[in-house]
């Protein structure tokens, strides 16, 4: 199978993960700007997750940009990650809505760090399924961007027992880390062509 079938699939359910969470927006009590502030954390982590949202769909792209054929393993690892991309509306209302607190804050980070390996997964089995000359791997390298962000994913969960707001902060510099669009795959494909 050709991955155009796949990444519809994904893009359809990655539009539905960001309206739901728009949706958990609730509107203000109030007709002024003041009405605003208390739903400042809601809106901090919706942004927040709507950034990750659109890292992953960014990064989905790219990866099967060179996914020629899908495989089994490739299909069942994708839903994997969609799995734990359904949850970020979730974890995103419940750390909006308890700012602060401890275990939304850990929770939120469990569901970052098992969509980071759900995401090394899938890229893990494309370059399996392409074999010793995988465009894929010399397109990631060493991937150390994949390498440190579990590690700064469980660095802030734990950290969210004793400091949750320093725990979303790692989750933020993560995320400032991704934000920029990753151009390895796109130089990979120039070369390749020359």
């Amino acid at each position: 199978m050709n991955s155009g079938r796949l990444e519809a699939f994904s893009d359809g359910v990655i539009a539905i993960i960001i309206t739901i969470m728009v949706l958990e927006l609730k509107v203000p009590q109030g007709a002024d700007i003041d009405a605003l502030l208390p739903l400042r954390p809601v809106v901090l982590s919706y942004v927040l997750s709507f950034a990750y949202v659109g890292i992953y769909w960014n990064n989905h792209h790219h990866l099967f940009h060179v996914c020629e054929e899908v495989t089994g393993p490739i299909l069942w690892a994708n839903l994997h990650l969609l799995f734990w991309l359904s949850l970020f509306p979730f974890t995103t209302a419940w750390a909006g809505e308890n700012h602060g607190a401890s275990y939304p804050t850990a929770l939120y980070g469990v569901v970052l760090l098992m969509a980071a390996l759900a995401f090394w997964m899938l890229q893990t089995l494309i370059i399996r399924a392409q074999g010793a000359g995988s465009l894929l791997k010399r397109a990631v390298g060493n991937d150390w961007k994949g390498k440190l962000s579990p590690v700064l994913y469980a660095l802030g969960i734990g950290t969210a027992f004793w400091s949750p707001s320093i725990a979303q902060g790692v989750y933020l510099v993560v995320a400032v880390l991704w934000f920029v669009p990753d151009k390895r795959i796109e130089r990979t494909l120039r070369h390749s062509a020359t």
